[in-house]
């Protein structure tokens, strides 16, 4: 077994460590989030921090990079209050990861990148069309944590669009690998998902189930 210090990943390469340390957690989750800012340009900026905070009230968190490096999205999350968030699919993956170009604020990164905004009636903040399951949030709490200066953005889930071919189970279970959501690892590598199996709550004097 391989025996990794700090001081030895404090020694290598920049790029190389991030790259190393950020594919260690594992896969995660891969979204857009969809932001308007006070002059009405709409934002568009990708995310693999998203965790699942609680179901009632059905709260939605995310880790926001430091503001020096990730400024555009926190700002406009905080100056209206509401945000959109868009799974994606392999078809249009090219234009979800260019997104994370540091473009300028008054740059339309939908137009710049290829994708189209939607709107509902009454929310002034983007949804990506093109995305199947796609969440709307209200802005709760936004925790800074000091050690790295991120922030762990909270926000309440507002609405839920899902094409009509993809539906839950009759338990409400989303089978995600089945309308094409897509996962990551590290900073620039993306995966398609395969369900493995699912389980019975499980309870300590019982063996695990299969459902």
């Amino acid at each position: 077994m391989q025996h990794f210090t700090p001081a030895e990943w404090q020694s290598w390469e920049r790029f190389y460590r991030a790259n190393f340390i950020n594919s260690l957690t594992g896969f995660k989750s891969a979204s857009l989030i969809g932001t308007i800012n006070a002059q009405g340009v709409p934002n568009l900026g990708l995310f693999s921090s998203m965790v699942h905070i609680g179901s009632d009230p059905a709260l939605i968190g995310y880790i926001n990079r430091p503001l020096a490096a990730a400024p555009h999205t926190l700002a406009n999350i905080k100056a209206g209050g509401l945000y959109t968030v868009n799974h994606i699919q392999a078809s249009f993956l090219s234009q979800a990861h260019q997104t994370s170009a540091k473009y300028p604020d008054e740059v339309n990164e939908f137009t710049e990148v290829g994708l189209t905004e939607e709107y509902l009636d009454g929310i002034y903040v983007p949804f990506v069309k093109e995305s199947p399951i796609k969440y709307l949030l209200s802005l709760k709490e936004i925790v800074p944590i000091t050690l790295n200066a991120t922030f762990l953005v909270i926000g309440q889930l507002e609405q839920v669009l899902m094409d009509p071919s993809f539906q839950p189970t009759t338990d409400g279970f989303l089978h995600l690998d089945q309308a094409g959501s897509i996962c990551s690892n590290g900073l620039d590598a993306y995966y398609h998902t395969t369900l493995i199996d699912r389980y019975a709550y499980a309870k300590p004097d019982k063996a695990a189930e299969q459902l």
